[in-house]
């Protein structure tokens, strides 16, 4: 069964700064609770990531992925390639500029290849948009300053 988690949030940052967040996934360990470790693979010709191998903790499960990610100026979404705990995985961010900040959708989908009890399935969609919402904003921030 397909789960989904959806939010929608402001960052006191440029947009410009959020998107180099989302594209620096290797220090996803540092901003992104969840995530274990990342390491790009393979990059698109203009450089930005394109696979993505990761280990996952959430709710209680561990996981070992590999995502293919897509990039457009102010977008980042990524797809399940190879997961032993996920049939399925769709996320994307759409960063937009919001004043003198930006203002950012966060969309993830998931199944499952296991099933797990509801109140794990809730806890891990509520850990994925408060990182989304939490992290990526603290980052961002922290990188707009500096």
């Amino acid at each position: 069964m397909a789960v989904s988690a959806r939010t929608e949030f402001d960052v006191a940052a440029p947009p410009s700064v959020v998107m180099e967040v989302l594209m620096d996934v290797e220090s996803l360990p540092e901003w992104s609770g969840p995530h274990k470790a990342a390491a790009i693979v393979s990059e698109h010709d203009d450089g930005t990531p394109d696979q993505v191998t990761m280990t996952v903790s959430a709710a209680g499960v561990n996981d070992d992925q590999t995502v293919s990610y897509a990039w457009t100026d102010n977008t980042c979404s990524w797809s399940l390639i190879e997961s032993k705990m996920l049939a399925e995985q769709q996320g994307k961010y759409t960063v937009t500029p919001s004043g003198d900040g930006s203002h950012v959708e966060f969309e993830l989908e998931i199944d499952l290849k296991v099933k797990l009890p509801g109140m794990l399935v809730k806890r891990g969609q509520k850990t994925a948009v408060e990182t989304a919402k939490k992290g990526l904003t603290a980052e961002s921030e922290r990188r707009a300053q500096a």
